[in-house]
């Protein structure tokens, strides 16, 4: 049942905190997997939806011309201000909140927070450590057609993923292998993660 996920999200929230209070000043501005933000504002999008109130994005969607993606991207910005320690309390005192996101429900939350986790941690060079369990749920909801958002769906089709260290596939076609964290970060667009992956589907991965 999806809400055998809610302690699965309040587990990586906590994580998430720790690894952000570990974090010198040089290492939060460093940039991240995501984007153009900081690994500081990666951090800033993860609590942006436990401690702002959904009308707070109002005014950002309409000055970002109602595009969601940008009106969330600023959101973060602005939280991500916030000084390091506040945003990791905020982790931590709403480990437990029920945000669900539309579309993608407490799925897209769990992944969410193990992307972007890894998004900080691989230029920072630090271990992913990732819940295998956890990870396996990500992988499937990501080969599974649901995740509007996160995966193309074109990029993925016709290819068969494979995670050699959990025992885990999913998909037909050639095979993409290796661990299941540099799956999860190529099947969200992570190119850096395409260096980690062997098989016949890996060049049709990379270039689509």
């Amino acid at each position: 049942m999806d809400a055998d996920l809610l302690p699965m999200i309040a587990a990586e929230r906590r994580r998430t905190a720790d690894l952000i209070d570990s974090l010198t000043p040089a290492q939060l501005d460093t940039p991240s997997l995501c984007g153009a933000w900081t690994v500081r504002e990666v951090a800033g999008h993860l609590v942006s939806p436990l401690v702002e109130s959904p009308w707070r994005l109002l005014p950002l969607l309409v000055g970002a011309g109602f595009r969601p993606h940008v009106a969330n991207a600023r959101l973060a910005r602005l939280v991500s201000r916030r000084p390091p320690g506040e945003l990791a309390a905020a982790l931590r005192t709403h480990a437990e909140h029920r945000f669900r996101p539309p579309v993608v429900g407490w799925y897209g939350q769990l992944t969410d927070l193990q992307v972007h986790g890894q998004d900080i941690r691989r230029p920072l060079g630090l271990p992913a450590d990732l819940d295998p369990d956890r990870l396996r749920i990500s992988l499937d909801f990501l080969t599974g057609g649901r995740a509007i958002g996160f995966v193309d769906r074109r990029r993925v089709a016709g290819l068969r993923f494979e995670a050699t260290d959990l025992g885990w596939s999913a998909g037909d076609g050639p095979a993409v292998h290796g661990p299941g964290e540099a799956l999860l970060l190529a099947l969200t667009g992570r190119r850096v993660a395409l260096a980690d992956l062997t098989g016949d589907g890996v060049a049709r991965l990379a270039a689509r």
